[in-house]
């Protein structure tokens, strides 16, 4: 199992704050059967800034303590781009890692909405040759609102990642049925930890995966399994025809 969405480089962003933490992570990760991680340190989200050279440097250093610690993991470079004006600027002055350098890039949305010129810049990566995969999106009040909008991202060629954790009801019942809602309607390709720690934002890999099996079945685990392995080995994912949300009230919240 290859989990592509991680924050377990130690004191870079709000996930592991020393080296001890990146250990326990990477121990917990192959607890749970993982054998290869992503790291994807948050980047220009307001609050940090991780730019791939840094991420490079720290991702080699990590990986030599895992072969010192005799921790079988591999961990891979990444980066979480909260959307901004300047990505393409960042690009082209090398700023920007993609995936394990793929052509498959993580954008992140703010919590409470999607910024007017969402549409355009997700446009703009996929005409530099790039692939946006939009990362947890079923945490987002705005998309959990209109649906119809992650729709039309997915439609025009962008890729999400929802977290494992939410699939398995961490984040409560309202994003736990958001989640499946993407799943259904096949406006999600990937599954990932965002593991942040081994306590409050672990990794529920496990627990998700064996949810994802036992509700859709054996295709949508394996596509799920498979696709991770595709984006880090920068191939073409698998990707089915998307459909629209229905829209439902639940718990009040629409």
């Amino acid at each position: 199992m290859i989990d592509i969405h991680s924050h377990i480089l130690p004191g870079v962003d709000d996930g592991a704050k020393t080296e001890e933490d990146s250990l326990a992570m990477a121990r917990e990760a192959v607890a749970q059967g993982i054998t290869a991680i992503v790291a994807t340190p948050h980047n220009k989200n307001g609050k940090y800034d991780n730019d791939r050279h840094s991420i490079i440097n720290s991702v080699e250093i990590l990986s030599e303590l895992f072969v010192k610690e005799d921790i079988p993991l591999i961990i891979l470079p990444g980066q979480e781009n909260r959307i901004n004006g300047d990505i393409l600027e960042d690009m082209k002055n090398g700023n920007i890692l993609p995936i394990n350098d793929s052509k498959y890039l993580f954008i992140e949305f703010p919590s409470a909405n999607v910024p007017r010129y969402a549409s355009q810049m997700l446009f703009d990566i996929q005409v530099a040759g790039y692939t946006p995969v939009i990362v947890h999106p079923e945490r987002n009040q705005e998309l959990i609102e209109h649906p119809g909008k992650l729709y039309e991202f997915v439609k025009k060629g962008a890729l999400t990642q929802v977290t494992a954790a939410s699939v398995v009801g961490k984040f409560g019942k309202n994003i736990q049925k958001f989640s499946h809602d993407l799943i259904e309607a096949n406006l999600t390709h990937f599954v990932a930890s965002d593991a942040h720690n081994t306590t409050t934002r672990g990794f529920c890999m496990h627990d998700a995966f064996h949810e994802i099996k036992n509700k859709y079945g054996s295709d949508y685990f394996y596509m799920f399994l498979e696709n991770s392995q595709l984006l880090v080995d920068n191939m073409n994912v698998n990707r089915m025809e998307p459909s629209q949300v229905k829209k439902k009230k639940f718990l009040g919240l629409f």
